[in-house]
């Protein structure tokens, strides 16, 4: 499959796996095949042990649109059974970005606008360009952002969560990043250099740990305080049990005993 036949590119340089949205002159717009090629390349990356971060991109001006028109036209014709299975696709992509081990990043230029916007809330980091803009319009035409709610409900404050929801409207990344949708804010000349210098930052950390935390994070959302620590004990345990931990330890007891 050629690139210009391909709706997601995949690339690695070191230890990160970059996924580029390849529908630029549809302004990256969400469809059945790019659903599923982000699928099996982020499949592709938690397999691969070297990969210690993923960023997803959007070729072009914007992030992603959200759902394209072809897509939105099938809505009002579907079946219950045919705009559930639709449906569940997109599901699966938002649950697959928390099960992999490694972190998903959304590194957002331009729009990235109702299910666009609500692919980088499934990520577990977004980093914005200064001039990027985020919202879920889907209220203006009578849908709902809804399998996104569970995630943002997660980020944001009930009231900032009802207030992007409802309204419709977009916001800039630095409203973004004060309702907490957003981690980082870069300048757009410098946005490509200084996503990469953030997510450098995960090479240098150890993928197991990297995992466990991640998994722990997100087990606990459910749980009663007693069995949330009763979790973080058993990630403990397990991490001090691994490879990388053993050899940190064993380093770490090194420089010191070479200090002293």
């Amino acid at each position: 499959m050629t690139n210009e036949t391909q709706v997601v590119l995949y690339a690695v340089a070191g230890s990160i796996a970059t996924l580029t949205l390849n529908r630029p002159d549809k302004r990256n717009a969400l469809n059945e095949a790019i659903i599923e090629q982000l699928k099996i390349s982020l499949h592709k990356a938690n397999d691969d042990s070297s990969i210690k971060a993923i960023i997803i991109t959007g070729a072009g001006a914007d992030f992603c649109s959200g759902a394209d028109l072809s897509s939105l036209q099938k809505l009002s014709t579907a079946s219950v059974e045919e705009n559930a299975a639709d449906a569940r696709r997109l599901l699966e992509l938002f649950v697959l970005i928390r099960k992999v081990r490694v972190p998903v990043v959304a590194a957002v230029r331009g729009r990235a606008l109702a299910g666009g916007c609500g692919l980088a809330t499934a990520c577990d980091l977004v980093l914005a360009s200064a001039t990027a803009r985020f919202g879920y319009p889907e209220v203006k035409i009578g849908f709902v952002p809804a399998m996104v709610t569970a995630i943002l409900r997660r980020n944001l404050s009930e009231k900032r969560a009802f207030e992007l929801l409802t309204r419709g409207v977009e916001i800039d990344a630095r409203t973004a990043r004060e309702f907490g949708l957003v981690n980082q804010v870069f300048a757009d000349e410098d946005f490509d250099a200084a996503v990469n210098a953030y997510v450098l930052e995960f090479g240098k950390i150890s993928r197991s740990a990297l995992g466990l935390t991640k998994a722990l994070l997100y087990q606990i959302d459910g749980l009663a305080f007693s069995e949330a620590v009763e979790a973080g004990l058993d990630a403990n345990v397990i991490a001090r049990m691994t490879e990388d931990c053993q050899k940190g330890i064993e380093a770490f007891l090194g420089k010191k005993s070479n200090s002293a």
